[in-house]
């Protein structure tokens, strides 16, 4: 594995992280506050720069108006772009609607492409991934019990849905509902394009999070499906295919995940940094001088290092031997990983003090948001088992 970056890679990177720091961290009090009416232009003004700058959308191939240029690269973007909560969705390559369009440029038809994905690709449009359940096991798909039933051309959707990203102003949404009951496990789902319009796509309402419903983009969403009616070219691939498509979905979007808790995990240890510099403990020390915030400083850089270089070398692996030759690595770096930028948040946290709970800084809003980190795309426990199964059977 080479360490060394690419030349026109380093200054994209560059280039990232000075828009990060001129253009987006001064919109995060916007964010924190839910000043969202003053937030939302903002972010699309910003999107618009991102375009001009020839940065946007790297996780897609250019043919489709993306700047792709490798998994690894898109790794270490991601790593950059992390550093704010605002960073994936202004340069257009934010959950859910990266993992969507890739599906739609992987698997769609010629019409699915033309009338969903170029729009999302652009950022004319946002869409929504409905698969987990609030009465299903989220970590079993094949459990999964919203239905469509094809009818005279036509699927009928029934089901309900919960912690649907970003629905509240999407304007699809790919449902993961079950086609055929009383087939092997792993067919049973099929994945269906539904416009939000649709009569019967009902938002039963957006799910407070750590005490925070959010708005638009920023959101989860419960979701109702009451005899949701779409053509049958709605389909994406093949009827059954769904557990296989989400397997698509979902490998390459850990790598991402990863990457950007690192990025959360850098960008906290350098408030810290800058904090604990600047805090008088007495006349004549500052709070850096402590030995025991020497040490906890010193943890987290370590885990992050050490981190980061297997979040790399699966991306490296993926590259070199493709996704199905790496599937323990991403288990083991999923929860892995997980695991570490909690750390390191908390330990941020702490050495801020009062200030840490506040939302004077993005501190407080890394440790609520990434808690879940240890759940979505897979609860930690679920992960560990696959990699020890995986191991031993081997």
């Amino acid at each position: 594995m080479d360490f060394q970056i690419k030349q026109t890679l380093q200054q994209k990177l560059d280039a990232i992280n000075e828009f990060l720091h001129e253009e987006i961290y001064p919109l995060e009090k916007l964010f924190l506050y839910h000043k969202w009416d003053e937030l939302f232009p903002s972010l699309e003004q910003c999107r618009e720069k991102v375009k001009t700058l020839g940065l946007w959308a790297p996780n897609l191939p250019k043919d489709t108006g993306g700047s792709y240029s490798g998994l690894l690269d898109l790794a270490l973007i991601g790593e950059v772009l992390g550093q704010s909560p605002l960073g994936h969705y202004i340069f257009g390559c934010q959950a859910p609607d990266a993992g969507n369009a890739e599906l739609l440029h992987l698997f769609g038809t010629v019409r699915q492409k033309e009338q969903w994905l170029l729009p999302l690709v652009k950022g004319e449009i946002r869409s929504c991934f409905a698969m987990t359940e609030p009465h299903t096991a989220g970590s079993n798909p094949t459990l999964l019990d919203s239905t469509a039933e094809l009818k005279n051309g036509q699927w009928h959707i029934n089901g309900r849905k919960w912690f649907t990203t970003s629905a509240e102003g999407s304007s699809f949404a790919i449902a993961m509902v079950v086609t055929d009951e009383n087939t092997e496990k792993h067919k049973r789902a099929s994945m269906i394009i539904v416009p939000t319009e649709t009569k019967g796509f009902n938002i039963i309402r957006n799910i407070s999070v750590m005490g925070e419903e959010g708005r638009g983009y920023f959101s989860h969403a419960e979701v109702e499906f009451d005899n949701c009616i779409v053509p049958q070219e709605n389909l994406i691939g093949q009827r059954g295919s769904g557990f296989a498509l989400a397997q698509e979905r979902l490998g390459p979007g850990r790598i991402q995940h990863c990457m950007r808790w690192l990025g959360i995990g850098e960008r906290c240890i350098n408030i810290s940094k800058q904090f604990m510099k600047k805090r008088k403990i007495s006349s004549t020390q500052v709070l850096a001088q402590q030995p025991l915030m020497q040490a906890q400083i010193a943890e987290s850089l370590a885990e992050l290092a050490a981190a980061r270089l297997m979040v790399l070398q699966t991306a490296w692996g993926i590259e070199q031997n493709g996704f199905e030759q790496s599937k323990n690595m991403i288990s083991l770096i999923k929860f892995h990983t997980a695991n570490v930028v909690q750390r390191v948040i908390d330990r941020s946290l702490q050495s801020l003090g009062a200030l840490g709970m506040t939302d004077d800084t993005v501190v407080s809003f890394f440790y609520r948001e990434e808690r879940a980190a240890r759940i979505y795309d897979g609860a930690d426990e679920v992960h560990k088992i696959v990699a020890a199964r995986e191991f031993l059977k081997n």
